[in-house]
């Protein structure tokens, strides 16, 4: 049960990256960069205080697909912020949960892994959600959204986080907390040279509203809910894991109504539920379910 309460914890946290987000006046790069330093410096005191040690020697064994990994989140984190920038939080979200059809689509290309019959259904069945919400999205335009072009952020997010799913499987001999704060630490590294030289970065005209947004997208969406999620899959059956990972869609659909006002039509909500009806039914055809990996928003 404790096990549970912290992964629900987690997701629900997760869940509400959008709001605050939104709530910060900064470029989305430099909202990816701030996040990448504050958790991975959260992260690195807390594996001193849970004594949770890291591998130098796994590490160095790794350390190419650490640094193509830790690089792709950095890159996801600003097309999911910009996602967030173009359309509404529920759109930006459904679309970002298309990373887990694409990997199945890459599986069998990357893992040599066959795709079935029911498979090829599920990733079907979720194209037919996306076009959905796109083609309502396109009709409800929303003061200043530009909705399909924000699901297009969206799903270029996903896409670096299938890749980082993929990538992850080919790194041995690591935990999973390990490899976040490892990937966390060089998603900052790469950040910060393609912030420097493409923003004019300058942290004094941020107002309070965006400073203690950006603390908290650092210390609680990053570090706390990254470090509950972790030290819950210790814990938990991976189905049970792959279940209550869908709070996290389910309760930024529901954050952004209550908070924001953002409303999905009903042709739009079939569509979110073909959505993720379609990556629950995927990880149900495997023996072995889908995972979040060790990053998921």
């Amino acid at each position: 049960m404790r096990g549970k309460i912290k992964i629900i914890t987690a997701m629900l946290v997760f869940g509400s990256i959008g709001v605050f987000v939104k709530n910060i006046n900064l470029s989305s790069s430099e909202i990816a960069l701030l996040r990448g330093i504050i958790g991975s410096l959260f992260l690195i005191c807390a594996s001193f205080f849970s004594k949770q040690k890291l591998s130098m020697t796994s590490i160095k064994e790794n350390i190419i697909m650490l640094v193509l990994s830790g690089a792709a989140i950095g890159f996801n984190w600003i097309f999911l912020f910009q996602a967030y920038k173009y359309t509404t939080i529920s759109n930006a979200t459904l679309s970002y949960y298309f990373a887990p059809i694409f990997v199945t689509m890459l599986s069998p290309f990357i893992l040599k892994e066959k795709l079935s019959p029911g498979k090829i259904g599920c990733i079907l069945t979720a194209m037919i959600g996306l076009f959905l919400i796109v083609s309502m999205g396109e009709k409800s335009v929303l003061g200043t959204y530009n909705h399909p072009v924000g699901i297009a952020y969206g799903l270029s997010a996903a896409v670096l986080y299938a890749s980082i799913v993929l990538m992850n499987k080919f790194i041995k001999n690591l935990s999973g907390f390990e490899t976040t704060v490892i990937q966390l630490i060089i998603a900052a590294l790469v950040l910060a040279p393609y912030v420097f030289m493409k923003e004019n970065m300058d942290l004094g005209n941020m107002n309070a509203t965006a400073i203690i947004c950006i603390l908290i997208l650092g210390i609680i969406h990053t570090g706390i809910a990254y470090f509950l999620y972790f030290t819950s899959i210790q814990e938990l059956k991976g189905q049970t894991i792959a279940a209550l990972s869908y709070i996290d869609p389910i309760s930024a659909v529901i954050i952004a109504a209550i908070f924001l006002g953002e409303n999905m039509g009903f042709i739009q909500v079939i569509g979110g539920i073909l959505i993720l009806g379609s990556t629950f039914l995927s990880d149900r055809i495997d023996a072995k379910p889908y995972s979040v990996s060790n990053i998921e928003a």
